[in-house]
């Protein structure tokens, strides 16, 4: 808990090893599976989150004009496609690791813990409820528009 409020601090590596381990439970993977899983899962989330910057760096001001704007689409389109041909790399590396029905369980699985974690209904193990009073760098509370 940080003093400003009572609210709990986030913890990306706290959230990470709930992630996981709610993954784990939820797609039945031994650990000898998760074992094989999950560096694969972290490089392609690594490598995600470096397109991601480069779609948040593009889109970071508005662009000035109409040509300006197709450019700036035209961009995020190709990141966005890169996007998924890392996915698509990463979902064949992981289908060789472990068989598919769990590789595709571990990925719904994921979907369902940010779901859960952004509406604050998931109680981790280490006590943190997710994102519930958390309070974002803009000051605003998650839901509430000033």
């Amino acid at each position: 808990m940080s003093a400003q409020g009572g609210h709990q601090k986030f913890s990306p590596e706290k959230f990470d090893a709930d992630m996981e381990k709610f993954v784990t439970e939820q797609a039945k993977l031994t650990q000898q599976e998760a074992d094989k899983f999950f560096p694969l899962f972290r490089e392609m989330h690594k490598k995600q989150r470096a397109v991601y910057h480069k779609i948040r760096q593009a889109t970071r001001q508005q662009p000035a004009d109409d040509k300006a704007c197709e450019t700036t689409l035209k961009e995020c389109d190709k990141l966005n496609i890169e996007l998924r041909q890392i996915e698509q790399s990463y979902h064949q590396k992981m289908m060789k690791a472990v068989p598919a029905k769990k590789v595709y369980d571990a990925i719904m699985a994921e979907n369902n813990f940010h779901r859960r974690m952004m509406r604050g209904g998931f109680q981790a193990p280490n006590g943190f409820n997710g994102f519930q009073g958390w309070q974002n760098p803009f000051g605003q509370q998650r839901g509430r528009r000033r």
